[in-house]
């Protein structure tokens, strides 16, 4: 089981990957935007495990709140994969560049992203 930070705007996604994750053991915090992921990363530290990261956010994007995370000697440890629709082979080389250690695209399938999640958490 790992402590997991959603930051997804989308209701319906949000519901999907929590149930998702919770069926998965994980337990999960939610954030409808990036600046309250953010805040919620930080209360959390040292608990949070990993963050589930969407790109097209309100106010600040995903792609500045994995940069945010990736440059914090809090938080630089902490996991980021983005799941987003952007799918241009240039959207996921800079969520890389941002600090993201995976890049899956929305719709992703349950059990790749609970794959994945299990790789960087395990």
């Amino acid at each position: 089981m790992a402590r997991i930070v959603l930051i997804e705007d989308s209701p319906t996604d949000r519901a999907v990957f929590m149930q998702w994750l919770t069926k998965a053991g994980h337990e999960v915090f939610e954030a409808g935007n990036a600046e309250d992921g953010l805040a919620l990363v930080r209360d959390l530290d040292p608990k949070a495990q990993l963050v589930l990261m969407d790109v097209v956010l309100p106010g600040m994007s995903g792609f500045q709140a994995t940069r945010a995370l990736a440059r914090d000697q809090a938080t630089k440890g902490i996991p980021v994969i983005i799941v987003s629709t952007k799918a241009m082979e240039t959207d996921k080389a800079w969520g890389l560049r941002q600090g993201a250690s995976d890049y899956i695209v929305k719709p992703p399938r349950e059990d790749d992203l609970i794959a994945r999640i299990n790789e960087l958490v395990s």
